[in-house]
């Protein structure tokens, strides 16, 4: 009865063992194999009795001596009596081997059993895994973008290179930011959490594109545009918050410089329309005051010297001199301010000009266009004013368009008649015909009244003409205007 037994339980764990899923052996502690599952004999294709009594470093590896003791996990299955797991890499596929000791009654390891483990597919998306957190990392680190992640608790978990950079954090030895309520101002972290909770500013847990301060390692205020957002877990609870910067110093700083030079234009015209005045003044006056000298000389001539009259003349010729003067002031005041010339390339002034004017609140929605030629065009100008021309047909440019089109500024030049060429073109309605013989008249405007004096084509031309060129309209019509600057280029001596 108890052989019956003993053999139906042999033939139950013979079974149980020729069932596992995993491809299983057993080992004896001096390397032999003793018996292999079904799956595994499939596996590799083998039959029982060739598996049997084989040592397993010759079957695995056709060695004939076994492998190194602190390679070898069978060995430290001997001597910790503990399972060990190996991960091997085979003919492009990953198998986990997991050893597991059989221990007798006195707690001896009499067997080792293997399973193979197929993680071929795991190890694939964990690579896959791997590499989409790497590339997800590169791009954080790589974004121009300001980028800092915090927890609910605020504590800062990621800070890319840009924000270290924008924080002031690169060099610093020691980390000054504890928590991200120390990147604002006093109360403002608290202020962005509450604009971040109101579905009213921009969607659940969402701000885009605000106006923000933040302070820096040092205690700098900067201005930044923000966008940021909070990100939830599965059951929609805040996890973690996150926010991106742009700094806006250099915006703020283009800005300041661009309504310098708008306010400086606006002087500019104010003093040349000042100055037209003065000179059509002057020239009227003029004639009529020679003609009141020139007859009042003559007669005080022909008067005797006792006559009373006289003293009347030498007061008129008095008063018509210090007229004179005054007319000699006004010619002088009419008159272009000396210009203080430099060696340019054309290209880098066009980019000079764009940079005060290309943050214009206009230009939004502005397709703008460069078509700048590479070749050596040098010129000699006074830079402020030739931009100041550039400045104002760019801003006429945009104007025409209704703040909506494109915008192509073209350069290029004639080498064998030594000349420069400036091309800004739009894509508005074009200048009506009737008016193209008056735009570069002083205060000509098709603008509403008190919207422009009509004098910056007016000084355009005179800048132009002062510099020994040529402004003109080379085409319009409904399809757009392209104005046309004509300068010498500028030649270097030969030594």
């Amino acid at each position: 009865m108890n052989n019956v037994v003993d053999k139906e339980e042999l033939n139950w764990r013979l079974r149980v063992f020729d069932s596992l899923s995993y491809p299983t052996l057993i080992i004896r502690p001096d390397y032999t194999l003793v018996s292999a599952n079904r799956k595994f004999l499939e596996l590799f294709e083998e039959d029982q009795e060739r598996i049997r009594n084989q040592k397993c470093y010759h079957f695995f590896y056709k060695k004939n001596t076994p492998c190194r003791a602190e390679d070898c996990p069978v060995v430290r299955v001997l001597n910790t009596h503990q399972g060990q797991t190996v991960t091997w890499r085979k003919e492009g596929r990953w198998e986990d081997r997991v050893f597991s000791p059989i221990l007798d009654d006195n707690g001896e390891v009499v067997y080792i059993i293997e399973s193979i483990r197929d993680v071929t597919r795991v190890k694939m998306l964990e690579s896959e895994l791997s590499e989409t957190k790497e590339l997800i990392t590169r791009v954080v680190q790589s974004s121009a973008s300001a980028i800092v992640a915090a927890d609910r608790k605020g504590r800062i978990q990621l800070m890319n290179r840009a924000a270290k950079e924008l924080f002031g954090v690169v060099n610093k030895e020691c980390w000054p930011f504890d928590n991200a309520e120390q990147l604002y101002p006093p109360g403002k972290a608290k202020e962005i959490m509450s604009m971040l909770r109101d579905e009213t500013m921009g969607g659940k847990g969402k701000l885009s594109g605000v106006p923000a301060t933040i302070v820096s390692a040092d205690g700098e205020e900067i201005p930044v545009e923000m966008s940021a957002a909070i990100i939830y877990d599965d059951d929609d609870n805040e996890s973690a918050t996150m926010a991106i910067y742009n700094d806006q110093r250099k915006k703020r700083e283009i800005e300041k410089k661009l309504k310098d030079a708008q306010q400086q234009l606006a002087q500019s015209e104010k003093m040349a329309s000042l100055g037209q005045l003065a000179a059509g003044v002057a020239h009227e006056i003029n004639n009529p005051l020679t003609g009141i000298l020139m007859y009042s000389s003559m007669v005080l001539e022909h008067l005797e010297t006792g006559n009373p009259l006289r003293k009347d003349l030498e007061c008129v010729i008095e008063d018509a001199n210090r007229c004179k003067e005054i007319v000699k002031s006004l010619l002088v005041y009419s008159r272009s301010t000396d210009s203080r010339r430099q060696i340019i390339h054309i290209n880098k002034l066009v980019e000079q000009s764009f940079r005060l004017t290309r943050d214009q609140k206009i230009f939004r929605n502005i397709s703008i266009h460069k078509e700048l030629d590479d070749e050596m065009m040098l010129i000699n100008v006074d830079t402020n004013k030739l931009s100041q021309v550039i400045i104002n047909l760019i801003i006429n440019a945009a104007d025409a368009m209704g703040g909506r089109g494109e915008l192509i500024v073209r350069t290029y030049r004639n080498k064998s008649a030594q000349k420069v060429f400036l091309e800004i073109a739009d894509t508005g309605p074009g200048i009506a015909e009737e008016n193209l013989n008056k735009i570069f008249d002083p205060f000509f405007s098709t603008k509403p009244k008190g919207k422009s004096t009509g004098l910056g084509l007016s000084i355009a031309y005179g800048i132009v003409e002062e510099h020994g060129g040529r402004i003109s309209v080379k085409q319009t019509g409904p399809e757009g205007t392209t104005f046309l600057l004509e300068l010498p280029q500028y030649i270097p001596a030969e030594s």
